[in-house]
């Protein structure tokens, strides 16, 4: 990959640091693949109370784009027949049980990869040692499902790729983190991305900052680092050039920046058309593939994939038809207004598709409101839908020292404004938030029985 700044980079970066300034984000890495030629340029500080400027060498956390990094390095397990996409996981990890019987026999890493496991992420207190991702494996003997195997689409934060990755070091002996090097980063010649944060170049790392207002503007948030737990869903940290490494794997059916294959073009195809449908298709995308959302854009297939820690977020864009791939890290948010007005920005530049807006609320829908009234939660998560006269409304209960550090009301109310009979907007309740969407199905037995917000499902309670 060659860098070749477009004309118009200046006019680029000074509306991103308008719009970081607009948010309250300390600063953001942007990395354009077009043609093969990268431009790259950062905007803003990496903490706010260095002051210290961001550069394109800048390295962020990247949070669940870890988890296409990890599908990848199973990919090649699939490509040298040490794994099966179909195969049961008891297949490789003999005593692996979880509450449901059926689950415990059947679920597969197809399952795993496309987040329709449906099981319960209730792993414990499986520490930071190296033995951690063992440790979950063990402790979800007990772990129920939140939905039948296969049943629905609902994201695993962290569990569905941890045991991933240990079928992954029971094969190769190795622990994770070293799999993640040996087997892609050294291979590919990324020297600024790595999986544990004792790599990290301090001198060169962002800073993770939150907001609670406008006002007071961004705080270093409190929590450094991810726990190790997340690492094969969320532990890798980058730059943006090395993010667009492995949007160029994704663009040349597997082969690396400096000319490495790194998996077969068999295994990159069916990373990318191995989809099963998300509830919610508006927010992320329509279907999800193996460690990729599928979008849409206008008749334009997208590649997406996404990722979050307390105060750091990666997105990155992949047109194929375009030959196109937009990264963009960040040390402040999510904002998903933000985001869409960078890449809307950048597309427009390169003549290319810009995203979808989000629909228009329909109403002259009639729906029958009782049938989506109910609770509908997760541990630590609880939404409450309810009716007044013809509109719906959800109320979510904050955990409460969440609130009281993020300076908001434990329980916060939205109105619900339908789109379709499963799919509604909702609209922020506060300044620092950008409209949510969200799905509300399956309607067995008559009344709801999901809440499908963010990738996340939530069953009635």
């Amino acid at each position: 990959m060659t860098t070749s700044p477009p004309a118009d980079v200046p006019r680029i970066k000074a509306r991103v640091t308008e719009l970081l300034t607009e948010s309250g984000i300390p600063s953001a890495a942007i990395g354009i693949l077009h043609h093969g030629q990268i431009t790259e340029f950062a905007c803003g500080i990496t903490d706010v109370e260095t002051g210290e400027p961001a550069t394109p060498d800048t390295v962020y956390q990247c949070g669940s784009m870890t988890k296409t990094w990890t599908a990848l390095a199973f990919l090649q397990h699939v490509d040298e027949g040490t794994v099966d996409l179909d195969a049961p996981v008891r297949a490789y990890l003999p005593d692996f049980t979880v509450a449901d019987p059926v689950a415990s026999a059947e679920v597969t890493p197809r399952h795993l990869l496309n987040h329709t496991n449906g099981i319960e992420e209730d792993y414990g207190e499986p520490g930071d040692d190296d033995d951690v991702y063992e440790r979950m494996v063990a402790n979800i003997a007990d772990a129920p499902q939140v939905f039948p195997l296969g049943h629905t689409h609902g994201y695993s934060v962290a569990l569905g790729y941890a045991i991933l990755a240990r079928i992954m070091e029971v094969i190769d002996g190795e622990r994770w983190d070293d799999i993640m090097r040996n087997r892609l980063f050294d291979p590919m010649g990324l020297t600024s991305t790595s999986t544990r944060r004792e790599h990290v170049d301090e001198t060169r790392a962002a800073t993770g900052h939150v907001i609670r207002s406008l006002e007071e503007g961004p705080i270093v948030t409190p929590v450094d680092y991810l726990p190790r737990a997340f690492g094969p869903s969320g532990a890798v940290t980058s730059t943006a050039r090395e993010v667009l490494a492995l949007a160029h794997l994704l663009l040349t059916e597997g082969t690396a920046p400096n000319g490495q294959r790194i998996v077969s073009a068999g295994s990159v195809r069916e990373m990318m058309r191995s989809r099963v449908p998300v509830p919610d298709p508006y927010l992320l995308g329509q279907e999800w593939a193996l460690g990729l959302i599928v979008g849409d854009w206008h008749g334009e297939t997208v590649y997406a994939t996404d990722g979050s820690t307390i105060g750091q977020n990666a997105r990155l864009r992949v047109l194929p038809d375009s030959d196109i791939a937009i990264a963009m890290l960040t040390n402040g948010g999510p904002r998903d207004s933000v985001y869409r007005a960078v890449f809307n920005e950048i597309l427009s530049h390169l003549n290319a598709v810009t995203i979808p807006d989000l629909p228009a609320p329909n109403p002259a829908l009639n729906l029958d409101l009782a049938r989506y009234e109910g609770c509908y939660g997760r541990p630590g998560t609880r939404y409450e839908v309810w009716a007044e006269g013809r509109k719906l409304f959800l109320t979510l209960d904050l955990e409460p020292t969440q609130a009281e550090f993020l300076h908001r009301p434990s329980r916060i109310t939205y109105e619900l404004l339908p789109v379709s009979e499963t799919q509604f907007l909702m609209p922020p309740a506060d300044p620092l938030e950008d409209t949510q969407t969200l799905a509300i199905y399956d309607f067995t037995g008559g009344a709801a029985r999901y809440l499908h917000t963010n990738g996340r499902v939530n069953p009635r309670l």
